[in-house]
């Protein structure tokens, strides 16, 4: 009787964590579905294309206003532990390359291929955040007094948005190296992706990430919805995404070897970059028949520094 209900709670445990546990070890069959083969690669080239116009924008405008480092950081962690999630879930496939043909391989890699170029493109992003994020954000406005301040006082401190910005990159780069070092740890030293405690980590990671994935976008729609301004968030970019997602999603669900944890990150991801690109459309077209481009700041939505105009 004991047996059994240690058994059946085994089993319920397993379901719980999306049947990441596998006793018997996955053959090395090479992998012959062409349709998603062809639309994992036209996804990939999809990608791409969609991130660059986001990339150019930011680059051309030289300033990333109106990203909220919330949002990036969500991201960037999210995409860290989905990337790692799909390694671990699939690495039966990576050995399986030993065996394979080249053709073979990379048909069968395709799965982390896509969420890596992902991960990248995402990361890519964040590091234009900071490398072209605002001089004016970036120290206090210095108050002009009477008193003349000693030389070591000169210095203005950094602001809270900047300072939050140089947190968030540290905790992104510590996210990595700690999430790195421990699937390495496992796969090499523990006991390979077969083991327990390979298949509940590779678990962990998906469902936070699918947690941070399902929270990322709340702090970029509420920080656009309060500044009333597209800034330079591509909507371009958001057009090409949004739809392709349900095609993103399809060819992780029929990948062999992945899970729900795998690809139920993109689903929810996808949903709330249809709000957020709803959103920047409505104030696009708001603020065009006002007169404000969409990297200008509302005046009455900013205090005034010694480089705002006089005149509106």
């Amino acid at each position: 009787m004991e047996t059994s209900l240690n058994k059946n709670a085994h089993e319920i445990l397993i379901s719980v964590l999306g049947n990441v546990v596998d006793t018997e070890p996955r053959q090395c069959i090479p992998p012959d579905d062409k349709t998603t083969m062809f639309i994992s690669i036209f996804l990939c080239f999809g990608l791409v294309i969609s991130y660059l116009p986001q990339h150019y924008r930011i680059i051309a405008n030289k300033t990333s206003e109106g990203f909220s480092a919330w949002f990036l950081l969500l991201g960037v962690v999210s995409g860290t532990s989905s990337f790692l999630n799909i390694i671990l879930l699939q690495w039966d496939a990576v050995m399986c390359c030993k065996s394979l043909t080249t053709g073979a391989c990379i048909e069968g890699l395709m799965g982390i291929v896509q969420i890596g170029l992902q991960w990248a493109c995402f990361c890519l992003v964040f590091t234009l955040f900071l490398l072209y994020f605002p001089e004016s954000k970036k120290r206090e406005i210095h108050s002009p007094t009477l008193v003349v301040d000693l030389p070591s006082k000169l210095e203005t401190p950094i602001t809270n948005e900047w300072r939050v910005s140089l947190i968030v990159a540290a905790t992104c780069i510590g996210h990595l190296a700690i999430s790195f070092f421990i699937s390495v740890i496992l796969l090499v030293f523990v006991g390979g992706p077969e083991h327990w405690q390979t298949n509940y980590w590779a678990a962990f990671l998906g469902v936070l990430s699918m947690v941070l994935a399902s929270l990322q976008y709340l702090p970029q729609i509420y920080k656009t919805w309060k500044s009333k301004t597209v800034g330079a968030l591509s909507i371009p970019m958001m057009m090409l995404q949004t739809p392709g997602t349900v095609l993103f999603v399809y060819s992780l669900v029929v990948r062999p070897g992945t899970n729900w944890t795998a690809w139920l990150t993109y689903m929810v991801t996808g949903i709330l970059q249809g709000t957020l690109l709803t959103l920047c459309i409505t104030w696009h077209f708001r603020n065009k028949r006002l007169g404000i481009r969409d990297l200008d700041t509302p005046a009455t939505d900013v205090d005034p520094t010694e480089t705002t105009r006089l005149l509106q």
